[in-house]
């Protein structure tokens, strides 16, 4: 059970597979379990690593209150603590807010950074603006109906009930997570680090809309975009294989970072 040092937190990791290294940072729901359905397709070509924020999963939740800008440095310390030099984070949803930041905060250590159903916290008012009425249509469904399609409730009850159940093996909550959107990065900075962007989203997400989304690609130069046909919010969860299609393509054609 490795053990990473962030800041006296200790961060719990897995490590999975050799070849090269993918990092995936879950969302407000998860915990390194939440990817068992990735771990098990790409282990035997990249190295897979999966991370419990601190107040999630098995990492250090003993404090009696979580402030969402400590996340990044959880990801950094697992880079560090495994001493990588050329890794893709892959964040689900705010998750991809704490792999951008700690892709910023060690672009030695980072190729690129995939960002998952989110705008990265990227402060830009354009994509704010969208990216608020987005949410505003989203918050109008039950929570489970954002994350997963109905089609999919109603035909597989079974991982629906363990989605909801993931979430209960946490201390931290969504709230926790909310302010890693504070004083987020300019596209300037994100293009000055050198780190590769891609954006990922399903078409059918009902948290943050393909229209957005592609606005972002718009704006960031070199970066990149997959839009997954059919797939919701949680594609990860829902739609496991072409989410692990378009991860393995990514990881394989997305070169080292370059100045821009």
């Amino acid at each position: 059970m490795p053990i990473a040092d962030s800041d006296g937190t200790s961060i719990y990791y897995e490590r999975h597979g050799s070849g090269p290294a993918i990092l995936f940072v879950h969302g407000s729901g998860g915990h390194h379990a939440a990817w068992w359905q990735q771990v098990a397709a790409l282990r035997d070509e990249f190295t897979v690593l999966t991370i419990d924020l601190r107040g999630f999963g098995k990492s250090d939740s003993s404090m009696p209150e979580f402030d969402g800008q400590d996340f990044p440095g959880d990801v950094a310390a697992v880079l560090d603590a495994e001493d990588l030099t050329d890794a893709m984070l892959v964040g689900q949803s705010i998750g991809s807010v704490a792999a951008l930041r700690a892709g910023l905060m060690r672009p030695e250590r980072v190729s690129c950074v995939v960002l998952g159903h989110s705008l990265g916290g990227i402060s830009h008012p354009e994509l704010k603006e969208l990216a608020a009425a987005d949410r505003a249509e989203a918050v109008k469904l039950p929570v489970i109906d954002r994350l997963l399609t109905k089609q999919f409730q109603q035909e597989r009850a079974d991982l629906t009930f363990l989605f909801q159940q993931m979430g209960t093996f946490n201390v931290a909550k969504m709230q926790d997570l909310r302010n890693l959107d504070t004083n987020g990065p300019l596209l300037e900075e994100i293009q000055a680090s050198g780190i590769t962007v891609a954006f990922l989203v399903g078409e059918q997400d009902a948290v943050l809309s393909v229209k957005t989304v592609t606005r972002a690609h718009e704006l960031l130069p070199g970066s990149h975009l997959e839009i997954v046909p059919g797939a919701p919010h949680s594609m990860y969860w829902e739609t496991p294989q072409p989410y692990n299609a378009a991860i393995a393509r990514l990881r394989r054609t997305l070169t080292a970072k370059e100045a821009v």
